[in-house]
């Protein structure tokens, strides 16, 4: 009776090992959300949104150009309160408005009415 128990068990064990486990599964690449992180623009200035707060940066000597701080209006919509440093003896100061029109492009309006586009930066 011992062996037959035993036999039993030894079975069920190796059924047990034979059964295949569900292969794993891949990680979908994460898509960022909303505007955090590093943007350009196509002359190649970089942006930087972190935590409230708005850096645009020259691609070639990375000079402060403009800084201020942002707020998230809607899931796609953000308001910047800068000031441009373009000019360093006149600094002024502006308001922005941008839509994220999809994850990796962001479309911005001045308070001048000029537009320009943004791209995530990878």
């Amino acid at each position: 009776m011992k062996f037959k128990v035993s036999f039993a068990l030894i079975a069920a064990a190796s059924l047990t090992a034979c059964v295949s486990s569900p292969p794993p599964q891949q990680m979908a690449a994460v898509q960022p959300q909303g505007v955090e992180g590093s943007w350009v623009d196509p002359t190649g200035i970089v942006s930087s949104f972190q935590a409230g707060t708005f850096t645009t940066r020259s691609s070639d000597s990375n000079v402060l150009m403009a800084s201020g701080t942002y707020v998230n209006v809607s899931p796609t919509l953000v308001e910047i309160n800068m000031t441009s440093f373009a000019r360093a003896n006149q600094p002024r100061q502006s308001r922005v408005a941008c839509m994220l029109a999809n994850p990796n492009q962001l479309n911005c309006t001045l308070d001048s009415g000029a537009q320009f586009s943004l791209a995530r930066r990878s």
